[in-house]
């Protein structure tokens, strides 16, 4: 630059395009966290509700960027879209736990009972949903063939991203 300051570099094709994609997932992932809130929040008519619902979406984020580096590839774009559908499937596991809980309140049980009795009774619905998701993306995430090359970032972000996301729930 200083030999030569009539000369400038130009990041542009294929870099250009993935820094858009990625400013406007970064823009849409917050209104769609936004949205989600709201809609949980006029749904349980309760901001503490809304709000612990959404504490299972850093947990399976932190399970997909650990389970990228289980499988050692380096997190992509490819990968943020894997992630932003597992926070919908992340979402209504926990939606499923806390309707249960809150039907159980309304029933006349302690709150301690009632998450006792929630945890119980959707523990094996919430785990085989998990476990059949997975274990139906093991064999993307295994897969050597070229062809599979760009969906094997994906499907290790909902993969790992759901078994995290389901211990944390």
């Amino acid at each position: 630059a200083a030999l030569y300051p009539k000369v400038s570099a130009l990041k542009l094709g294929q870099f250009e395009r993935s820094q858009k994609t990625g400013d406007s997932m970064q823009y849409v992932t917050l209104v769609l966290i936004f949205l989600m809130f709201v809609i949980l929040m006029l749904h349980f008519n309760s901001l503490s509700q809304a709000f612990l619902i959404m504490l299972v979406i850093p947990a399976g984020i932190a399970g997909s960027i650990i389970g990228h580096g289980l499988v050692g590839i380096p997190v992509s774009i490819l990968s943020v879209f894997g992630m932003i559908a597992l926070i919908g499937v992340l979402v209504n596991d926990s939606i499923v736990f806390l309707d249960r809980y809150n039907g159980l309140l309304l029933e006349g049980n302690s709150i301690r009972e009632a998450a006792i009795k929630a945890a119980v009774s959707r523990f094996r619905p919430i785990l085989l949903t998990s476990i059949t998701t997975v274990v139906g993306l093991l064999p993307i995430i295994s897969e050597t063939s070229m062809q599979a090359q760009f969906l094997i970032p994906m499907a290790t972000s909902i993969a790992f991203g759901v078994l995290f996301g389901t211990i944390f729930i």
